[in-house]
């Protein structure tokens, strides 16, 4: 009953190489490093180019208002010759109306039409009196 049995040797637990966790502890450490790193450049070329527009801005701001200042003082005067044009058209339509000819060569000749009589006013008081007492 009680055979002979071989006897086992005991078991030895397996070494686990720790060579493995170290490096990839570094190799963890060294892209995160890596990633700080690019984020870090990242940031400052984006604020290099933020300065960049923010100075572009800057010089571009007070000339694009003073380009509207201009264009503001052109749309003035633009309205005030298109006035001054359409009173000169209609003063130019009203000379060669043959309709108003007459009228015309009175304003501008002084004379008058036969059956037409002139009325003159005295222009103030003191002409008034001057011609009253002076007869």
């Amino acid at each position: 009953m009680n055979a002979l049995q071989p006897s086992r040797p005991p078991l030895q637990p397996i070494q686990k190489r720790r060579v493995s966790p170290r490096r990839s502890r570094r190799l963890r450490q060294r892209s995160h490093q890596i990633m700080a790193l690019e984020t870090t450049a990242k940031i400052g070329v984006n604020l290099v180019i933020s300065a960049a527009a923010v100075s572009a801005l800057t010089q571009l701001l007070p000339y694009h208002w003073s380009q509207q200042e201009k264009l503001r003082e052109i749309h003035t005067e633009v309205k005030l010759m298109e006035a001054r044009v359409d009173n000169l058209q209609q003063s130019f339509s009203r000379s060669f109306d043959p309709r108003q000819a007459k009228s015309i060569m009175q304003e501008q000749g002084n004379r008058f039409d036969p059956s037409q009589r002139r009325v003159v006013f005295p222009k103030d008081a003191s002409e008034i009196e001057q011609s009253e007492s002076s007869p």
